[in-house]
């Protein structure tokens, strides 16, 4: 998987060792409330491993789910450790709705982020996503998603701040309601 620099932040693969970071991260309700139908936080170490393996697989050279970390020369205030991360930035096939198990790929790409509650504010999720969201239209992907839940107006404002154009409530993906984004590929 590619690893991106941007003025604050490294984006990199996941490592077996971030399974804390990643622990700490995703068995906080705060970060976990808007995720999935059914949200539902880590609870141990083991399950963080594990999603970490996981979202290593994602990697095709243009999907990949990176870890985020903010770059030493860049840290202005306090962050859970240097070269940790503090959040997730994923570009995925996003599954449709009414597809079954295992959900089948709707044959769109969802781009997505989860950040420690320790560093909101920062605008890291806006610079990790641009980046990303970069990547994606170099690669030639032609549009990306964002979905959200209707009350995650935090990521809305991010999806606005990227680029991202509303497109209304669906139920096209993942079998639930959600607010929908899109940007499709500048034009050369």
């Amino acid at each position: 998987m590619q690893t991106f620099t941007t003025a604050r932040l490294t984006l990199r693969p996941w490592r077996t060792e971030d399974a804390d970071a990643a622990l700490d991260i995703y068995s906080r309700w705060d970060v976990m409330r808007f995720v999935g139908v059914t949200p539902r936080v880590l609870e141990h170490r083991d399950e963080a491993a594990e999603r970490v393996e996981r979202w290593n697989a994602v990697d095709d050279g243009t999907h990949g789910v990176w870890a985020v970390v903010p770059r030493t020369d860049a840290t202005q205030g306090a962050h859970p450790g240097e070269g940790v991360p503090v959040g997730s930035i994923l570009l995925k096939p996003i599954p449709a709705s009414g597809t079954g198990e295992p959900p089948q790929p709707s044959g769109d790409t969802e781009i997505g982020w989860h950040f420690h509650p320790d560093v909101w504010g920062r605008g890291y999720a806006t610079e990790a996503a641009a980046a990303v969201l970069a990547h994606a239209f170099e690669r030639g992907l032609e549009r990306v998603v964002a979905v959200t839940h209707a009350d995650n107006a935090a990521s809305q404002a991010v999806c606005r701040r990227i680029g991202m154009t509303y497109r209304g409530t669906t139920q096209a993906y993942y079998d639930t309601t959600c607010e929908l984004f899109e940007v499709t590929a500048p034009t050369p």
